[in-house]
């Protein structure tokens, strides 16, 4: 009796892979709106790395060392990945990932979400070879791999636009692809007054403010960084954000030492809070971080992007969306955010197109298109509105 009535309760499983925090993030926003769009439902959020063999968690990480110390080399084995049939070779990841399929099996899942690439041909591999009937679900929101194309993946969640083109013309029919943007927390669907936050956050009401995002494992240095932006000219507050890296907390404090309006920050749990009261974030264009960004309506000035997602990701910013700049050269920090700061109509305009891109309610979204595929499933409805 008890073990007909445990296997009624849907069991969701989401794969997530430490690769900055953006995959980590998105699993964590899905399974608070799959709980939250179906109490009764079992989600199990799982670092797929952990259950897997540790030579293959080497070889898995191992991309590391090229985008550190060669990414030119990493730009070229990155873009084969990008456009080929598989980001490694598929029987490396069958020996590699056997730890993870007998985990797999143990946890029974109805559906698998795959936040990355890598994980969701790990799940394909695992669909083919057990022939199993879980719904496997695919998140690439704000980039596309060609390896994902695969009939194994029943459902993608994707952007509308540019991504979900992608994924259509490699031959993904319309209706297994959910277009509602990548999921974020939902503290960043809530609209917040920006003169209330001023106040709360012990802010200058009259300085624009630049939030400084040191997250990621960026080439540039902070040195390099603080340096360049002592030559702003235009007035200003600056919050840097150091994360939870005390020695770069402590590196931050030493380099802005003496400049006036500067704030260090740790670990903040209010991120959405100063996002809605700063008028440019500058840092990494991290999936998760860019996604947040436009649902707070905040313009970003890329200054980092290796090769990769997140080149393309900041060609988007720069040239599809219109919602901030990528700077190239270090140089062209300061005078690219003087001219923002003095130019107060090109912000708004930034502004503007960061708002019309925001998909604050696509954790919602892609929950209820998730809970769909499961039989006799209803539309989650429990989720607001």
């Amino acid at each position: 009796m008890t073990g007909s009535v445990e296997r009624q309760q849907p069991r969701i499983l989401i794969l997530t892979v430490r690769h900055g925090s953006s995959h980590v993030r998105i699993a964590q926003a899905l399974e608070q709106a799959l709980i939250q769009a179906r109490p009764s439902v079992k989600v199990e959020v799982v670092d797929s790395l952990a259950h897997c063999t540790g030579w293959f968690r080497v070889y898995y990480n191992s991309f590391e060392i090229p985008l550190k110390y060669l990414p030119g080399l990493w730009g070229y084995i990155e873009s084969r990945q990008h456009h080929g049939g598989s980001t490694g070779p598929r029987w490396l990841y069958r020996w590699g990932a056997r730890p993870l399929f007998r985990f797999m099996e143990a946890f029974a899942p109805d559906i698998v979400i795959a936040t990355e690439v890598g994980l969701g041909e790990i799940a394909v591999l695992h669909k083919r070879r057990t022939k199993t009937t879980y719904f496997l679900v695919g998140v690439c929101p704000l980039d596309f791999d060609l390896p994902w194309a695969q009939p194994e993946v029943d459902l993608f969640i994707a952007s509308p636009g540019e991504i979900a083109t992608q994924l259509k013309n490699a031959g993904v029919p319309s209706e297994r692809i959910c277009e509602c943007g990548m999921p974020v927390d939902q503290a960043f669907t809530v609209q917040r007054d920006k003169a209330t936050s001023f106040a709360r956050l012990g802010l200058e009401r009259d300085l624009p403010v630049l939030l400084v995002n040191f997250g990621g494992s960026g080439k540039r240095k902070p040195q390099e960084v603080v340096a360049e932006l002592r030559k702003i000219q235009r007035p200003r507050q600056i919050v840097f954000l150091s994360r939870r890296n005390e020695s770069l907390h402590k590196e931050l404090l030493r380099l802005s030492e003496g400049m006036q309006h500067t704030r260090v920050l740790k670990w903040v749990d209010n991120l959405p809070e100063w996002m809605a009261a700063a008028d440019l974030l500058v840092g990494r264009a991290g999936g998760s971080t860019v996604t947040e960004a436009l649902n707070c309506g905040l313009p970003i000035v890329v200054l980092d992007a290796p090769p990769g997602d997140e080149r393309r990701l900041s060609e988007m910013i720069e040239k599809s969306w219109q919602t901030g700049y990528w700077v190239k050269r270090l140089e062209d920090i300061a005078p690219r955010i003087n001219y923002l700061l003095t130019e107060t109509r090109e912000l708004e305009r930034l502004r503007l197109n960061a708002r019309q891109h925001a998909r604050p309610h696509a954790a919602r979204d892609a929950a209820r298109a998730i809970l769909r595929l499961l039989p006799g499933s209803e539309d989650g409805d429990s989720l607001p509105n």
